[in-house]
């Protein structure tokens, strides 16, 4: 078994990760991937020549470089695929469940930021979703939930940022801020639970890291709908609210746009 190890200049975010899980999963002899995004490497244990692992890469036109390919001196890579799917069953239970309650209690508050943040809760679901089918699965079956899930969230997104036009212009109730601030704390110690578990893995795969950004950056979404709340309060305007719903609407249609896109390699 070799190590490998190659710099890839366009790898900057999780749906790179994934279009590169993809792209390489079905290549006879690899045995693990492990990806470290900061500074743009991935390194391959695999079996067989590296130049065949290096031309499936070049496909994606990322700016892959091969640095270095090394006997493995390795222990023979651990088989964590038990331990990944209980780990994403739990984080996606986390996710939908807080998707429900931020979906229920932004209509009775009136606030498109509850709305939103839920709608990125259930975003996040659909991400986990798709990593337990990378654990095993047909590549071709994976696509085609990435596309359908990737159409349905750009969907609802666009629908949100319709209805932050209409709020925005017509008369509309002031958000309940108690109710947006309490249930976003309660959404916070959720993806921080998440974050905690995913930090416990010892899975260095793609679709995990992936995730752990995703979970990451929704830590900031939650503290951005608590800020709202906050400024709800102060000025007693539903402004606040509207300018954070259409930001975290952005950032799922966003994330939908990569998904659509990776489905397509």
């Amino acid at each position: 078994m070799y190590r490998t190890s190659f710099k890839i200049s366009g790898m900057d975010c999780p749906s790179e990760e994934r279009l590169i899980q993809l792209k390489l999963e079905n290549l006879p002899g690899i045995r693990g991937l492990s990806f470290d995004i900061p500074n743009r490497l991935l390194t391959v244990h695999h079996h067989g020549d590296p130049k065949v692992v290096l031309q499936r890469l070049e496909i994606l036109n990322m700016g892959s470089h091969l640095l270095e390919s090394v006997p493995s001196d390795d222990q023979m890579v651990h088989d964590t695929s038990g331990e990944d799917r209980t780990l994403l069953w739990k984080v996606l239970v986390i996710n939908f469940l807080f998707f429900i309650l931020e979906i229920v209690t932004g209509f009775i508050s009136h606030s498109l930021g509850l709305v939103a943040d839920g709608l990125d809760m259930l975003a996040d679901s659909i991400v986990y979703g798709l990593a337990l089918w990378a654990v095993a699965g047909a590549v071709s079956r994976k696509k085609n939930v990435a596309k359908a899930a990737g159409y349905f969230q750009f969907l609802l997104a666009i629908a949100g940022l319709m209805e932050v036009i209409r709020r925005f212009i017509g008369p509309e109730p002031v958000p309940a801020f108690q109710i947006m601030i309490v249930i976003s704390v309660l959404a916070l110690t959720g993806n921080a639970a998440c974050l905690y578990l995913l930090q416990k893995s010892r899975s260095r795969e793609a679709h995990l890291q992936a995730s752990m950004i995703f979970t990451s950056n929704d830590v900031l979404v939650n503290l951005g709908v608590i800020l709202a709340g906050v400024l709800v309060f102060l000025t007693n305007s539903k402004y606040p609210d509207l300018f954070i719903g259409s930001i975290v609407f952005i950032i799922v249609c966003r994330g939908a746009w990569k998904i659509l896109k990776l489905s397509k390699h």
